[in-house]
């Protein structure tokens, strides 16, 4: 024990809050990414139950951009302009599809993601029926930020992770 308090005591004070739980399986996800800018993990929870992950990069059987180069290092795009210049997928993307290619429905769902999602992935979260985001990083697209305020759809943002 330290300091006098009890093994429970410790235990809920290292114990991670279910946001901080769902946000470092989605920072794991995110290891699978295959895009050579920025590495981005998506998770998609009911009830405290995952029904579907996903992670930036390339569609199936399409050559990675670490395989062909980035197109958009190639044109110069700065990050959160001209989505559709990049041959990847983005996090969130992919999780709303892994859900709807199983069968999975993800309305009232959280949608943890490492980063802000952009203009388009804030759409697809509205229009799928996702009512809370949380991330825990920024992304430069003030349209995205300004469509989830809209909507109504709750944003959270998680302080980084403590080492």
């Amino acid at each position: 024990m330290t300091s006098g308090l009890s093994a429970y005591t410790v235990l809920c004070m290292e114990r991670p809050s279910w946001d901080e739980y769902f946000m470092a399986i989605a920072e794991e996800v995110a290891r699978r990414s295959t895009c050579m800018r920025r590495h981005v993990g998506a998770v998609l929870v009911v009830e405290k139950r995952i029904l579907a992950t996903g992670y930036n990069g390339a569609p199936r059987g399409v050559a990675h951009c670490a395989e062909v180069g980035c197109l958009r290092q190639q044109m110069q795009v700065p990050s959160g302009e001209r989505h559709e210049l990049c041959r990847g997928l983005h996090a969130e993307q992919n999780a709303v599809i892994q859900a709807a290619k199983h069968g999975v429905r993800i309305t009232g769902a959280t949608l943890y993601t490492t980063h802000h999602p952009c203009s388009l992935c804030a759409k697809i979260a509205i229009n799928a029926g996702i009512e809370r985001i949380v991330c825990r990083r920024d992304y430069p697209d003030d349209l995205g930020k300004g469509l989830l305020a809209e909507s109504g759809v709750r944003l959270e943002v998680l302080p980084p992770a403590k080492s």
